[in-house]
């Protein structure tokens, strides 16, 4: 039998993990974005109508969130972000394929369906103690 102690350090590490997954995932595709400058971006905000501007926002969800989930500084409001940035994401460029199965079975969004869930879960369970924001803070 655990111990009350014993099972919310298990929940801590399981949300350690998640977080980890999830911030050093999307901080990747962000790195990318940074390497490769704005320019594909920014093209799909205009051709949609939106201001060039909107898709330096993509640098917010990509960089900034994973960070503050990685650190568990507003790790709430950060897991949050990236899943406002994932369903634009999907509308900016995978609204064809929002339906569909991939050629091996799957389905087609499966890898932003899966940051999409894991961004909400851990805007549900918060950063957990091994953060740096603790059990404490409001946005953890």
């Amino acid at each position: 039998m655990h111990s009350a102690t014993s099972h919310a350090a298990s929940e801590d590490a399981g949300k350690l993990v998640l977080r980890g997954a999830l911030g050093i995932l999307i901080l990747l595709h962000g790195i990318s974005k940074v390497i490769g400058g704005p320019a594909f971006i920014t093209g799909l905000v205009t051709k949609v109508g939106l201001p060039a501007a909107f898709g330096y926002l993509v640098y917010i969800g990509e960089i900034l969130a994973p960070l503050l989930i990685l650190l568990g500084v507003w790790t709430r409001a950060g897991a949050l972000v990236i899943a406002i940035n994932m369903l634009v994401a999907v509308m900016l460029v995978h609204t064809e394929q929002l339906f569909q199965i991939g050629k091996t079975g799957g389905y087609e969004l499966e890898l932003q369906a899966i940051y999409l869930c894991a961004a909400i879960a851990v805007a549900l369970l918060g950063a957990g103690r091994y953060s740096i924001g603790g059990l404490a803070g409001k946005w953890n």
